[in-house]
């Protein structure tokens, strides 16, 4: 029997609508997506110390901190780096197609 799970795309935004340096959050499930001079990446939007969303914090080169309690996180690994956090963020792949983002669920 064949393998029957379907890759999910959801698209973000155009890839003008997110300057290097910034992030955009979506909801359902809650993900940010950052642009890093070109590079995008994508992370769980909650911090996992204390449930903040990420996205709102401040981006350092590639390390999200997080606005409540400043845990660090690696945009591109979604790796902890600081406390109070010391679990992981799920990261997510990101897809380019055409003049759009998706993130692959």
């Amino acid at each position: 029997m064949a393998n029957s799970w379907v890759m999910a795309l959801r698209r973000v935004c155009k890839k003008a609508e997110l300057p290097s340096g910034n992030s955009v959050h979506i909801d359902d499930p809650e993900i940010a997506v950052f642009n890093l001079d070109g590079k995008f990446f994508a992370i769980a939007d909650v911090c996992t110390h204390d449930q903040a969303r990420l996205s709102d914090g401040e981006l350092a080169g590639d390390t999200i901190i997080c606005p409540w309690h400043g845990a660090c996180f690696s945009v591109r690994t979604g790796e902890a780096l600081s406390p109070p956090a010391v679990e992981a963020v799920e990261t997510f792949p990101v897809v380019l197609k055409e003049d759009y983002i998706y993130i692959e669920l």
